[in-house]
């Protein structure tokens, strides 16, 4: 079963590197699909990009907090493609496989830094769509590579050029296990600064 980079999900707060890691990929075949100012920065840098509102057929609403909870992403994300089953919903619902994420979250530490945030402000930071599909594609791992870091973006450029557009197994797990870790702090943070206002 080919394991190769087909469809991707970007969607970052820091977009460090982002641009030229998004054109690599498009040189690779990678369909890339993204969500608001991340998906205008890689069309002002003339890399080929889909709104995830398009894929979905689901707008961005809510002042965005509803960008990717949708079926079509997290279905994509979490099918087992050597589960038949799974194929077969997959394909009855029009659900594409998307095979790498590559997520950074809402700034949450660095706004609760500053000593006159309030409460309002920080709970705005407070990210859901990216923990969900960073959790979703590192449970996935067997098929699914997840980025939460732009040092790893030439890591996996690299094993994709060295395993004919595939990212091997222990990067995958590696990976997987560095998001889990960022989820784990990021969560961490909320929790703590919001105890500390009770």
């Amino acid at each position: 079963m080919s394991r190769g980079i087909k469809k991707a999900i970007i969607s970052v707060s820091d977009k460090s590197g982002i641009s030229d890691f998004a054109a690599e990929l498009a040189k690779r075949g990678v369909d890339i699909l993204s969500t608001g100012g991340t998906a205008r920065l890689l069309r002002e840098n003339n890399v080929p990009v889909s709104d995830v509102s398009s894929y979905t057929g689901f707008p961005e609403m809510l002042d965005g907090r509803v960008k990717t909870l949708h079926p079509k992403v997290h279905g994509g994300i979490l099918g087992l493609r050597d589960n038949p089953e799974h194929v077969a919903k997959m394909k009855e619902h029009g659900i594409e496989n998307i095979d790498l994420i590559a997520i950074n979250l809402y700034p949450f530490e660095k706004t609760v830094a500053d000593p006159d945030c309030v409460l309002a402000d920080a709970v705005e930071q407070i990210d859901i769509g990216g923990p969900c599909m960073i959790r979703s594609a590192a449970k996935n791992w067997r098929f699914v590579t997840v980025l939460t870091d732009p040092d790893d973006y030439p890591r996996v450029l690299a094993e994709m050029d060295a395993n004919g557009g595939e990212v091997g197994d222990e990067l995958r797990f590696e990976l997987a296990v560095k998001a889990y870790t960022r989820t784990a702090e990021y969560d961490t943070a909320i929790s703590s600064w919001l105890r500390g206002k009770m």
